[in-house]
């Protein structure tokens, strides 16, 4: 198709840009640009011809439908395999994850309890002081004891219908 050709456009576009180019060569411009604005504002409008787009538009779709059923296949046979493999990465994560935090809360609590013994003259306070950090926060502890009232809530109620 050689460049400028209108063959694409609908008759609708054609007469809206009839339409545009005559209101623009009211306000003064010279015909070559009210010509050109006009088609501009067409296209800005309509996204360029839509007489070829119809055509285009039904081919993606058929294009478009049976990708997504080879696509569908190949998930499913695919999905358990994946989903199998997600797991067990994450559990052996999870408890590489636990064991590092173990060791880490035990190597500080060892280290604050050495520089506590070697500052403080008796055993004992360096003794307070490693079970002090080894503790669980406060934050923790009362998370804890109030999942405890509400088991003990519910194992009441549980007891008191059966």
């Amino acid at each position: 198709m050689p460049r400028g050709d209108k063959s694409a456009y609908t008759d609708k576009q054609k007469r809206q840009a009839a339409h545009i180019e005559e209101s623009e060569r009211k306000e003064g411009r010279s015909e070559s640009a009210a010509e050109r604005i006009a088609w501009a504002t067409v296209n800005k409008q309509d996204g360029g011809g839509l007489r070829k787009k119809a055509t285009k538009k039904a081919a993606k779709k058929t294009a478009k439908k049976a990708t997504k059923k080879a696509a569908k296949k190949a998930a499913k046979k695919s999905t358990a395999k994946k989903t199998a493999r997600k797991t067990a990465k994450k559990a052996v994560k999870k408890t590489a994850r636990k064991a590092a935090k173990k060791t880490v809360r035990k190597t500080t609590a060892r280290k604050a309890a050495k520089k506590t013994a070697r500052k403080a003259p008796a055993r004992k306070t360096a003794k307070k002081a490693a079970k002090k950090t080894a503790r669980k926060s406060p934050a923790r502890v009362a998370a804890g004891k109030k999942a405890a009232r509400t088991r003990a809530r519910r194992s009441g109620r549980n007891g008191a219908s059966a």
